[in-house]
C-alpha cells in the first residue's frame, strides 16, 4: 500500500463525488489523493515519514471552484488602484479622490471602482464633471462602476482618450449634457474603451505589474479556499502573467481562461481571432486557455441587456424598448462555429433573457449539425421559463454568480428599469436543478465584493443576504440545498470548465485540491454557513494558505 505524506482524521471529510459521500478521514500522497474513508481504512497509509493531523471536528472539502471572476482585475484593484465601496455618497467619492492624489506627480491617473449603478444619474453632468476636475488636481481620473461595464471619467481622462463634443466614441453610448452639451463623463459600454486604451498610452502597468496583479488575485482567492478557477475574459498580458507564473512554479490553481472575442468594456488589444490564435502558446501544466468569451449584450442597469419583454418606458428609450445583442445569430453562429474547430468551448455573456434566448437557438443550431461545444451562459439570471428545458436538452452550462443578486445596489437598480415584479424573479437555480442544467457557482468578483464561496453558498440556499446587511428573502421556491450548493462550488463548476478529471471533488487520483474549514458549514444552519472560517488550503498537495491566527497540528 502506497504510503501517504499527509493524513487527516478525526474531522468530516465533504467529498463532492456524485454520491455526496461523508468520510472521516483522508490520505495524500505527492499530488493526489490516496484515500477517503473510514480512519481505519486510510491509517492504512500509514509509513514512517507520513503527517498525521487530528482534525478535532474540522472539515475538509475539495478545493472550491469559481467559474466565473476576473482575477487580474482584483488583483491590480488591491495593489494599484483606489478602492471606494458601493455604499459612498458622491462627496465621499470625491474626498476620497482628493486624499489620493494629494502628493501623486500633476500627470498620474487616478484609477479606482466602484460607483454604484444607482449613482449614475447623479454623475451625469458637466457641473459634476468639473468637481472631479478639482478633487483630482486636474489629474485624470476614471472610476469604474460596480457592474464594471461602465465608467466614470473627468475632463482630463477624456481629452486623453479624444473624447469631446463633437468627437465621440463609436461604440457605446457618451451621454451629453443638457446645458452645454459636452461628455458629462460618464461612459456606457464601449464608449469607455478609449479612456482604458489612453490609460495604457500614459500610465499602464508594467509586464511585472500585471504578473504581480495576477499572482494577488490567485492570492486573494487561495484566502477562500479557492484552487480553481475560470477567468471570464482574458487579455494577451493575462494571458503572459499566467504562463509566467506557472513556469516558474507560482501559479497555485487551476486556471481555465476565456480569450475575448469582443471587448465591449476592457480596451484589450487584441481580441478576437488574434488573440484565440495566440492562446494555445500560454498553456501550461495550470492553465487551460480553453474556452473564448462572447459579450453578447450589456447589463440592465444601463438597459444595454437584451430582454424579451421591454424595459419600463423613459425618455431615452420611450415605452417599447427591449435593449439590444452585440450580435445578430449569423455572426454568432460563425463565431461558435469556429471556436468548435479549434477544440474551444464558450462563456457567452447574457444578462437578459433576450440575449440568453437567442444564444440557446444559435446552439440549437449547431448541436443539430453534430457539433458538441460546451457552452456557458454566463449570469444568465433572467432566463425564460421555456428556455430552461432547452439550456437542459442542449448542454448549456448555467454559470451563475449569486454574490450579486440580492440584496444591495444592483438589484435595487434593476428594479428601476425592469420594476419591482422582474426584478425580484431571478436567478431561478431550482427550476435549472430540476430541470437537469449543469450550475456552476462564479462569484464575478470584482464585480462582487469578494469572491467566498461560503458566501454564494449561504445565499443560494437561504435565499437572503448573507451579509445581514438588508432583510428579506428573494424567490424563495428558488432555494437549493446545502448539498447542492456546496456540488455548484465544487464539482460542477470543474465540470463546466473541463477540470473535474482533475479536480472539484475528493477521489483517489484527483489533485491534492482541498480546504480545512474550522466546522462542517454543510452541516450547520443555513444562516451560518459563511460564518465558517478556512484555516488552511492546500493546492497539488502544498500549503499555499493558511490563516494568520492557525497553528497547523
Amino acid at each position: 500500500m502506497t504510503a501517504a505524506d499527509l493524513i487527516l482524521t478525526g474531522g468530516v471529510v465533504r467529498t463532492a463525488d456524485g454520491r455526496r459521500t461523508v468520510a472521516e478521514a483522508i490520505a495524500f500522497g505527492g499530488d493526489r489523493v490516496l484515500e477517503v474513508g473510514t480512519a481505519e481504512q486510510v491509517l492504512g497509509h500509514r509509513g514512517e515519514a507520513t503527517q498525521v493531523r487530528e482534525l478535532d471536528g474540522a472539515a475538509v472539502y475539495p478545493g472550491f471552484v469559481d467559474v466565473h471572476n476576473h482575477h487580474t482585475q482584483a488583483g491590480r484593484a488591491d495593489l494599484y488602484e483606489l478602492t471606494l465601496k458601493s455604499t459612498l455618497s458622491l462627496d465621499e467619492i470625491l474626498d476620497r479622490v482628493g486624499e489620493h492624489s494629494a502628493g501623486l506627480p500633476a500627470d498620474a491617473w487616478i484609477v479606482g471602482s466602484a460607483y454604484p449603478s444607482t449613482m449614475m444619474a447623479e454623475l451625469n453632468s458637466s457641473a459634476v464633471r468639473r468637481r472631479l476636475d478639482a478633487a483630482s488636481g486636474g489629474r485624470p481620473v476614471v472610476i469604474v462602476e460596480d457592474s464594471r461595464h461602465n465608467r466614470w471619467a473627468n475632463t482630463r481622462a477624456l481629452e486623453l482618450a479624444g473624447i469631446r463634443k463633437g468627437t465621440l466614441p463609436e461604440g457605446g453610448v457618451t451621454p451629453l449634457d443638457d446645458t452645454d452639451g459636452e461628455p458629462t463623463g460618464i461612459l456606457l459600454e464601449a464608449a469607455g474603451i478609449p479612456v482604458e486604451e489612453a490609460f495604457a498610452r500614459t500610465g499602464g502597468l508594467t509586464p511585472e505589474q500585471h504578473r504581480r496583479s495576477s499572482q494577488r488575485g490567485v492570492e486573494l482567492l487561495g484566502s477562500y479556499g479557492v484552487t480553481a478557477f475560470q477567468d471570464a475574459a482574458v487579455s494577451a498580458d493575462i494571458l503572459a502573467a499566467l504562463h509566467s507564473l506557472d513556469s516558474a512554479g507560482e501559479l497555485n490553481a487551476w486556471v481555465v481562461s476565456s480569450l475575448t472575442i469582443n471587448d465591449e468594456i476592457f480596451g484589450y488589444d487584441p481580441v478576437g481571432e488574434p488573440l484565440v490564435a495566440m492562446g494555445e502558446r500560454y498553456r501550461t501544466r495550470h492553465h487551460r486557455p480553453d474556452f473564448v468569451k462572447i459579450f453578447l449584450d450589456g447589463v440592465p442597469p444601463a438597459r444595454t441587456a437584451s430582454f424579451l419583454d421591454p424595459y419600463l418606458p423613459d425618455a431615452a428609450h420611450g415605452a417599447h424598448f427591449h435593449g439590444t445583442t452585440t450580435m445578430d445569430a449569423d455572426e454568432l453562429y460563425g463565431w461558435l462555429h469556429r471556436v468548435t474547430e479549434r477544440g474551444l468551448g464558450a462563456k457567452v455573456h447574457c444578462t437578459g433573457d433576450g440575449s440568453a434566448h437567442l444564444l440557446l437557438d444559435v446552439v440549437e443550431r449547431l448541436r443539430s449539425e453534430g457539433f458538441e461545444t460546451p457552452v456557458q451562459i454566463a449570469h444568465g439570471q433572467f432566463l425564460a421559463e421555456a428556455d430552461i428545458p432547452r439550456m437542459a436538452h442542449l448542454g448549456v452550462v448555467a454559470d451563475i454568480s449569486p454574490f450579486i443578486w440580492f440584496p444591495g445596489v444592483i438589484p435595487d437598480a434593476l428594479a428601476d428599469v425592469l420594476g419591482a415584479e422582474r426584478a425580484e424573479h431571478l436567478q431561478p437555480n431550482r427550476s435549472l436543478i430540476d430541470a437537469g442544467v449543469l450550475v456552476a457557482g462564479g462569484s464575478d468578483w470584482p464585480v462582487s465584493e469578494s469572491p467566498n464561496p461560503l458566501e454564494g453558498m449561504q445565499g443560494l440556499v437561504t435565499r437572503a443576504d448573507p451579509l445581514g446587511r438588508a432583510p428579506g428573502v428573494l424567490w424563495p421556491e428558488q432555494a437549493i440545498t446545502a448539498e447542492e450548493a456546496l456540488e455548484v462550488f465544487t464539482i460542477n463548476s470543474a465540470r463546466a470548465m473541463g477540470l473535474d478529471d482533475e479536480t472539484g471533488s475528493l477521489e483517489p487520483g484527483k489533485s491534492a485540491d482541498f480546504v480545512i474549514l474550522d466546522r462542517d458549514a454543510v452541516g450547520g444552519s443555513p444562516d451560518e454557513i459563511i460564518d465558517a472560517r478556512v484555516l488552511e488550503t492546500w493546492f497539488a498537495g502544498r500549503r499555499v494558505y493558511e490563516a494568520p491566527a492557525h497553528t497547523a497540528g
